[in-house]
Parts: structure tokens; sequence; C-alpha cells
């Protein structure tokens, strides 16, 4: 069902630190679970120092593996960001740049020509470093956001073999849906059939992702989990340990929608170790952008903006990994890397030799399995809702501009994670360099025309 690809699409690649830990691969392919909360902020987990919402779960699969304290969101929307995970291809470069074209305004879809993580490990033009070919068996269950029904994005068609789920972002904000999507035909919910609120959409999606595993046991697989908690709008099926807490509504919901989040992940983590496949599992927990919560728990910390805006605050998220006896248990990790990081990295843990030749990530394995890698290199956003908006992060340097010919923002996130001081004026040499980086940085694209400057936040 995936597309068949040209092989002369394709480059053999330089995957960093193949060779330095090669010694170390087990004999067989990791399979892959990567869980993509929606909307959650960095500072809503236990482990990253919240105090309010119970993330036992969380909290334990950080324990159990490195927690990175400077992982980026592919964008501060859900759509790029979904985008950019899936390609490789930051928001300069990737099909998907806005939650809607700014030429149409309708959603844009992936195009044949997009490769995604899924059918770089699908195969069969991917040649793999053990004894013979292989294929990795995939499934994404919750929000995919690329693709409109009858388009050239859907999942099915770019390398996923099982799709359950919300095709868009406006039909997911309704976590008590008339319908999900299976593959490419609808099918209904008659326990919510009139408004009725019977199946909670991210319930069901656990149940299809607990089953995924029971199914593929005997077989390398990527697992894409991506429920729809906990965005907005704010409803959870059963409050729990909040229900007598003296907080507004919103926020006893949003606290038991973070906590439900919580217990998909002790789900999932328990049905591997029932499969006896926890050891060679690569898990990763992050969520799609920044938070938007503004309640009592400090959703967003100390940091400047949140969804919606390249301030730290819309594009840092959680991340953890975890590989038991490959990354570091307990560990903490400020390497900085983003979601286009990610289809580079699974490729190169899978054994992959070759990635596309545009993809802008580069490949963290190493600095998952303890190795050290060079910072100094850039990373980019740009989002087009309000006017045009660019952010670039090299080393401690985080540069934004709200136009084309604005001037710079610079801030010094060593020092200044929460961008209070725009210190441009002081270190004119880090802003040539920003500067000459963003004027080559991207291509134009026909839907989301380049368009005047921001501002506001």
């Amino acid at each position: 069902m995936g597309v068949n690809l040209n092989r002369r699409q394709f480059v053999a690649s330089s995957l960093a630190g193949t060779a330095a830990y090669a010694a170390a691969r087990p004999p067989a392919p990791p399979n892959f679970l990567f869980i993509m909360a929606d909307d959650l902020g960095v500072y809503d987990l236990g482990c990253y120092g919240q105090k309010m919402i119970r993330t036992p779960h969380i909290d334990r699969l950080a324990e159990q593996g490195t927690r990175f304290t400077a992982c980026y969101a592919g964008a501060s929307v859900c759509a790029p960001s979904r985008s950019v995970l899936m390609t490789g291809r930051h928001t300069g470069h990737t099909t998907v740049r806005a939650n809607a074209s700014l030429r149409t305004g309708r959603r844009v879809s992936l195009t044949p020509d997009d490769v995604t993580v899924a059918q770089v490990l699908k195969g069969p033009e991917w040649k793999h470093g053990y004894d013979e070919d292989f294929g990795y068996a995939t499934g994404i269950f919750g929000k995919w956001g690329l693709g409109e029904p009858g388009t050239t994005g859907l999942p099915n068609d770019h390398g996923f073999d099982e799709w359950f789920g919300f095709l868009n972002q406006q039909h997911a904000h309704y976590h008590y849906p008339e319908y999900l999507w299976r593959n490419k035909s609808k099918e209904l919910l008659k326990g919510n059939a009139n408004r009725q609120k019977r199946e909670y959409a991210s319930d069901l999606f656990l149940r299809e992702a607990l089953h995924f595993i029971d199914r593929h046991r005997y077989e390398p697989f990527f697992l894409y989990f991506t429920p729809t908690i906990p965005h907005q709008e704010f409803d959870a099926p059963e409050l729990g340990a909040y229900e007598n807490q003296p907080w507004p509504d919103e926020a006893r919901n949003y606290a038991a929608m973070v906590t439900r989040m919580d217990s998909y992940v002790g789900r999932l983590m328990a049905r591997l170790e029932e499969t006896g496949l926890a050891s060679n599992t690569v898990v990763f927990f992050c969520s799609d952008n920044g938070g938007t919560f503004e309640g009592p728990f400090g959703t967003m910390g100390p940091l400047r903006g949140k969804k919606g805006t390249n301030y730290e605050g819309g594009l840092r998220v959680p991340m953890i990994a975890r590989w038991p006896g490959k990354v570091a248990a307990g560990g903490v990790n400020d390497y900085p890397w983003s979601f286009c990081d990610v289809l580079p990295t699974l490729a190169d843990l899978a054994g992959a030799r070759a990635i596309p030749r545009n993809v802008d990530g580069r490949s963290v394995a190493p600095t998952l399995l303890g190795k050290k890698q060079n910072p100094d290199r850039p990373l980019y956003w740009e989002s087009h809702d309000g006017g045009f908006w660019q952010a670039v992060r090299m080393d401690q340097w985080k540069g934004l501009r709200r136009g084309l010919n604005a001037r710079l923002e610079l801030y010094n996130l060593a020092a200044d994670p929460g961008e209070k001081q725009d210190v441009a004026a002081a270190h004119p040499e880090a802003v040539r360099k920003i500067e000459a980086y963003l004027a080559g940085c991207r291509t134009d694209s026909e839907e989301y025309p380049v368009r005047g400057t921001i501002t506001k936040e």
C-alpha cells in the first residue's frame, strides 16, 4: 500500500556515528514505539518538575531512560510539526508548513514525493546491515494531520500498514467523534451517535496500539501512537484524583487528561514486558508542540510564549528515550535536537544504509547511545499564522525575526532560557552568522507565500 519509490530518489547516507556504535547493535533490529501527546507542556510532567499533576508511568520511563531538556518540536502548531517528524525536513522545506494553506485556506496534504520515516523502515528499497533484508510492520493510531480524504497524503500511502484515527486536527478537537478513519474508510462509532459520549477516541487508539503489539510481536515494528490528549477541548471521561480539587473545571479536566495520557504509557510499557519485547524496543515519549494550557500548573514553566509562537514555550517539548542497556537509565541530556532528526535517527538505529537526500535532520543515535556529538549546527523553524516568523537555534544562540527584512532578536539560551533579554546589539557576530544562514535556509512554497511582519507574540 506504500508508494513505490524510485531508487534514484535516494542516496547513500553517511549516518553519523554508525561505526561508533555498530558493535553494540542487537542481533535483531529494534522495535520502535513513538508516543506523542497533543499540546502537552514540558512542565506538565513530574520528571520535569510538575508537582500537581500525577504522571508516575512517564516518570518511571524517565528513570529507565534519558530525559532530554533541549528537544524541539518540528513547529509550534500541529500539522507542520508532524510533517517535519514524518519527513525529516524542517518547516522551510517540508510540504505542510502551517495548519492550512495561505493560498486556498484548505489543509495541505503530503505529496507522492514525500518520503516518511515509515517508508524508510518498510523497505524493500532500503538495505539494512543485518543478515537479510527486512521490512518493518508499521502502524499509526491517533491523529495524522497530513492528508485529507481522497488526497495523496493518507497514512496508508506513506508507509503505514495500519491506520486508525483522525485525519485532520479540526476533527480531532472533539474527543467523542461520531466516526474515525480506519485505513481509507470511515468507521462509525455508534456509542457517540447523536452527541452521546460513550467512546473516548484516545482510549480507542490505545486499544488499537495494544493489539498492534500483540499481532507483530514476532517481527520488527514501528508503532506511532498519537492520542489527542490533553488537547482542548478539555474533556476527560473521569476526573479521578482531581474530582475534589478546588480548581476550575478546565483545570481539573486538563489534569485528568494528562494523567490519562500517563496511564496509556503504563499500559503500553506493561504490554511490552508481557510480550518479552521491552528490552529490544526503543521507546520515545514527547509532545507535538509546546503547551497551551494557562491554568495553575505552570505548563510552560519559565519559558516565554506557548503553542503558536516560535519562542521556547511554543517549540520546546518533553522528550524521553528508553532502550535498556543502550540508552542511559536516569540520564538527563541537554543536547539540542528536533523532530527533523527523528527520521535519520530511527533509520540509523534500524541499520538502514540510505535515507532520502533532502532530509534536513541528522541522526542523534550517537547521543542516545552515550556518544558525544557537536551541538553547533542550526535548527530552523518558520510559521505563517498572522505573518511570516522565523527562528533559528545555533548552539546557545536563539535568533528570531518577524518578517524577511525585520530586525533579528537574539537570545543566549544558556544564560536566559526564558528569552527575556534581547542581546543582539551586544553580539553582532552571532547576528551576522544567523542572518547568513537565514539567507539560504528555505525554499518558497506556493501554498505558503511569505507575508508581512508579525507584530505580536
